[in-house]
């Protein structure tokens, strides 16, 4: 297979563009805000992205190469198919139900990233730890999407991977650093739209084509390789919802999502972004899962492609890119290339623009140099950009594995950090050793189910554990069942914290998190003296 020469100057022409989108919005993020610090306009954009950049850039939290890439893949795949494709309608309930509950409390107090109220709850030193998963998930995601993009170009332009990790990765690390959130925001409206309207074209190429049978013949019908709509067996539903409920609440505690709702103008605006959102997130699933179908329809030994399938070949993760360089005419393969490299980079620049915020202004300046300046956390920033960046470009040549960490992590993210930021939010009276209990627990109890991906057997077999080709499989929703756990915990902690030392039955020395010590030096001075008295007795 030779060189693609109109696809590589159609990919250098799309990269060119991107980056001078990006390299604007730089400039017009130094030249438009006078009032606000610079850490602000690089972490949530000085809060005035108006309605039409929010929709884009919030839905490109992720609509990205992930997205459209596994929507195509779990269709295609025969033991799974439509009825297993969750992610248009899990992020789609993403938006919604944070615009429901979350996008006001958050927006409202002017965060300026998602672990501010944790560190307001739980204190500076229990938030940092509650950045560790949130840091690896955004690092693994980084790797695994440059990754995915790498194997992508190798398919259609007959370019090495490698070379296309390592130019995405900089094009991605230089305008994030120089424009911050404005860069990300802006250049995710041409990355969507260049998506929107190439996997759109690309479309009915692969439907028309000859070697393609009906779709909606198939979808009912065994042809190639079993209806492409497939069913859920009944053993299988807890799982099913499981991974739904993962999908839908998980996909809330991310900074990458918060970013966009704290750098709306208003609440309200925020909330009106995030509902409008969820319908484009589902929207932006329906070529995907045509071009899954496509896939799932097609007689491949007609095609140049050949035999054995992309199934029997275990290149199922790549039937997007298949699809469109052996069912769609040259030029039209090399614009779905466009929209994959497009849906990669959306992605590829929040998570690195989430990483590097959160380490900048709530582990540097809050605990490690509190009265660095603004000028000082900005430069922190930008060269926590550049390592994370690179480390990620260094793991994306891991790839299958990487993408199995970055699903562990975004695992511990549910079921660590989403009840820690619902009690934040909602419960009051809860501190910081019920997030520790909570964390602890927490993620013990997720590396006891194990993780099949990884290899890693189950220590706890909880009902319904079967063994599937040599892995053990947990029918049980134990991810949910975890994040419950977390959620219960923290508060039962929390309130026997409270009524252990509140009640003398610990002495206040012992408050080695100085949790209740400020809430009495806070009290009258009548009732101190009534503390006093009773420990002294």
């Amino acid at each position: 297979m030779a060189l693609n020469v109109p696809g590589l100057i159609a990919v250098i022409i799309f990269y060119s563009i991107t980056l001078a989108t990006g390299l604007w919005a730089a400039w017009k993020a130094k030249k438009s805000e006078k009032n606000k610090t610079q850490t602000e306009i690089a972490i949530v954009g000085g809060r005035n992205l108006n309605i039409f950049v929010g929709l884009f850039t919030t839905t490109a939290t992720w609509v990205g190469g992930a997205y459209i890439n596994g929507i195509a893949e779990i269709v295609y795949l025969p033991s799974r198919g439509l009825a297993w494709v969750h992610a248009p309608l899990g992020f789609a309930a993403t938006f919604i139900i944070g615009a429901v509950f979350f996008v006001k409390p958050m927006r409202s107090k002017n965060y300026v990233t998602m672990m501010d109220p944790l560190q307001e709850t739980f204190g500076d030193t229990m938030g940092s730890i509650l950045f560790i998963p949130s840091l690896l998930g955004d690092i693994f995601w980084f790797a695994s999407i440059l990754a995915s993009l790498g194997a992508t170009v190798s398919i259609i332009l007959d370019v090495k991977g490698y070379l296309s990790i390592i130019i995405s990765g900089c094009t991605v690390i230089l305008y994030t650093l120089l424009g911050g959130l404005y860069s990300v925001a802006y250049t995710d409206v041409i990355q969507l739209l260049f998506m929107i309207v190439s996997l759109w074209v690309c479309v009915p190429f692969a439907l028309l084509n000859s070697a393609t049978e009906n779709i909606a013949y198939t979808a009912v019908h065994e042809l190639y390789q079993g209806p492409w709509i497939g069913k859920i067996q009944t053993e299988y539903i807890a799982r099913w919802l499981d991974d739904l409920a993962y999908l839908s609440l998980g996909g809330i505690a991310w900074q990458t999502y918060f970013q966009r709702v704290l750098a709306a103008s208003s609440s309200k605006q925020a909330m009106i972004t995030s509902y409008l959102s969820g319908i484009l997130c589902a929207v932006m699933g329906i070529p995907s899962i045509l071009i899954g179908a496509v896939a799932a329809s097609t007689d491949w030994n007609q095609t140049s492609y050949g035999l054995p399938t992309p199934n029997e070949r275990s290149e199922w993760n790549m039937i997007l890119p298949i699809v469109l360089q052996y069912l769609c005419p040259t030029i039209v393969s090399v614009a779905g290339l466009g929209a994959i490299a497009a849906a990669v980079m959306s992605s590829a620049d929040s998570s690195l623009l989430s990483a590097s915020s959160m380490f900048a202004y709530n582990i540097y300046k809050k605990l490690l140099r509190k009265r660095a300046s603004d000028r000082e956390v900005l430069c922190i920033m930008r060269l926590s950009m550049v390592l994370l960046g690179s480390a990620g470009m260094g793991l994306a040549f891991l790839s299958h594995s990487v993408y199995d960490l970055w699903f562990l992590s975004g695992e511990l993210v549910y079921a660590l950090l989403f009840p820690q930021l619902c009690c934040a939010l909602f419960i009051p009276g809860t501190n910081a050793y019920g997030s520790a209990a909570s964390f602890l627990f927490g993620f013990i109890l997720r590396l006891l189910g194990g993780e099949s991906s990884l290899k890693i057997p189950p220590a706890l077999h909880y009902p319904g554990c079967i063994l599937v080709d040599d892995v053990y499989v947990q029918l049980f929703p134990f991810k949910t069942f975890t994040m419950l756990v977390s959620l219960i915990t923290l508060v039962v902690i929390s309130y026997l914290a409270q009524l252990l030392f509140m009640k003398n039955i610990l002495p206040m020395q012992w408050d080695v998190c100085n949790v209740f010590r400020k809430e009495t030096s806070r009290a009258p001075q009548w009732e101190l003296e009534e503390q006093v008295g009773l420990q002294q007795s």
